[in-house]
């Protein structure tokens, strides 16, 4: 007869966690890791994706949609309060009831979350493993009980708001675009610190919705973006009462009684600010502390994880996605799939990435400057064109703006900013140029809709040729436009 097992001894004896081992190992559910674990599962592969917070809501709460869900209802209540000059009379009305925006914030949220749901990401292949994760070593990585031996790695952590070294903060209550979501009652006097892409829009939308707005920085507005085209959003912003104070040193914060206190030094002395609110919008980082990179040899460098021009660490295994906005976060996404599962050579750094400032009038660049290439020493041209010549931004009183297009000497096209209504739409085709290395003929041919902001384009390539009209070179201009 065998020998039975001892049952109390079978529970009492520790159990060695079962190493799981799938294609990919997706560390963290920010918008690029859910797009590498989707796309991933679409392409057949074994995917676990870790992540310590929630899924769902929680996630999609701390992130960029309810800050655009809140410009979308601050944009609505502007043109509400402007519709005077089309003959329609303006309701009477400070920005809304501040709590309703909230529902609206919160049903949009809902809206989306359903899509980054445990239950959705499980039902189409994606084994979730919830804790922390962090490295045992350079081929597998430790979450609670579960040892994870992938054949690769992606860390995709979700940004966090980055904040500034200032006295007082920590005791001081604030905001950041991450708890937008929780605020149910309007600022009386927001204070804003940082004036980069998220700073502005925040404090545009709040002072289109009732409250009083100082936005703070130590740097100009919109500091990495064409200085001519930025200083068109300023000055709008400036036109509806949001008051910017650049070049300032915030010495200190505290919170006095019901008010927050700002304190600014300068060669003069100090300041003191007071204001109902405070949002921090300087920026945002990700945190990779509790990874344990060196276990598994992942270097870092000022700008996080140092990768190559694949998105691949040190660590030939390990690729790192490091993008703050969703759009450069998912190509850098498909860039580490097609790489990964499709073999395919890839260079996602190379990929012409747009970007875009939500404020009115809207901000959107793409490619080189003409400072960057004043730097760079190489001949160049700067085609321009205004809205205020376009019937459409007359007829809807959008004229702010230009487009600014930079180009080599014979035609392509290096860069393009546009400053104005709908940019974030027109800047798209003018990617494709850069990233397909068109001529700006490609634009000055092209048959555009009556009326339509695109003929601001159409109108700033066919500057390319119009200084210069000889017999043949206007033969050239009509054919371009169909009439030769």
């Amino acid at each position: 007869m065998s020998e039975q097992s001892n049952p109390a001894s079978d529970m009492s004896a520790p159990t060695a966690p079962v190493p799981i081992a799938p294609t990919l190992c997706v560390i963290g559910a920010s918008p690029g890791g859910l797009a590498v674990a989707l796309g991933a599962v679409a392409l057949g592969a074994k995917v676990v994706l870790v992540e310590k917070g929630k899924l769902g809501i929680e996630r999609v709460a701390a992130g960029d949609v309810p800050v655009k869900a809140l410009i979308g209802a601050a944009r609505r209540a502007e043109a509400l309060r402007t519709s005077g000059p089309f003959g329609i009379k303006p309701p009477k009305a400070n920005g809304g009831e501040f709590h309703e925006v909230n529902d609206h914030v919160r049903r949009v949220t809902e809206a989306v979350a359903p899509g980054e749901t445990k239950e959705r990401l499980t039902a189409l292949g994606v084994q979730i493993v919830e804790g922390e994760a962090r490295f045992k070593d350079a081929a597998t990585v430790v979450a609670g009980d579960i040892e994870i031996k992938a054949q690769h790695f992606v860390i995709a952590l979700p940004s966090v708001p980055a904040l500034p070294a200032i006295e007082g903060l920590e005791q001081t209550p604030y905001l950041t675009s991450d708890s937008i979501f929780e605020t149910r009652v309007r600022p009386k006097h927001l204070i804003v610190i940082g004036a980069g892409a998220t700073g502005l829009e925040l404090a545009q939308a709040f002072r289109r919705l009732g409250s009083d707005v100082t936005l703070l920085d130590q740097a100009q507005p919109l500091a990495d973006e064409d200085a001519e085209c930025a200083g068109i959003v300023v000055d709008a912003l400036a036109r509806e009462g949001v008051t910017i104070r650049t070049r300032v040193s915030i010495a200190r914060v505290r919170r006095f009684r019901s008010k927050i206190e700002v304190t600014l030094t300068d060669e003069h002395g100090e300041e003191v600010l007071e204001g109902s609110d405070l949002l921090i919008a300087t920026g945002r980082r990700h945190d990779f502390s509790t990874l344990n990179l060196d276990a598994a040899g992942i270097g870092l460098n000022t700008d996080g994880i140092a990768v190559d021009h694949r998105c691949r660490t040190s660590n030939k295994q390990v690729y790192a996605i490091g993008g703050f906005t969703p759009h450069l976060a998912e190509h850098q996404a498909a860039s580490i799939l097609r790489h990964v599962l499709l073999g395919e050579t890839v260079n996602a750094s190379a990929e012409p990435v747009p970007r875009l400032v939500l404020t009115e009038p809207e901000l959107a660049h793409v490619g080189l400057t003409d400072v960057q290439m004043a730097l760079r020493r190489r001949p160049f041209r700067v085609l321009r064109w205004p809205y205020n010549d376009n019937v459409r931004a007359q007829a809807e009183r959008q004229t702010a703006g230009q487009i600014k297009a930079i180009v080599d000497k014979k035609g392509k096209i290096l860069g393009v900013t546009i400053v104005g209504a709908a940019a974030g739409e027109q800047i798209v085709p003018w990617t494709l140029a850069i990233r397909e290395g068109l001529d700006v003929r490609a634009f000055a041919g092209i048959v555009v809709p009556y009326s339509s902001y695109t003929e601001i384009g159409k109108r700033a390539a066919l500057g390319f040729s119009g200084l210069r009209l000889t017999a043949s070179g206007a033969r050239r201009v009509l054919r371009w436009l169909g009439l030769g």
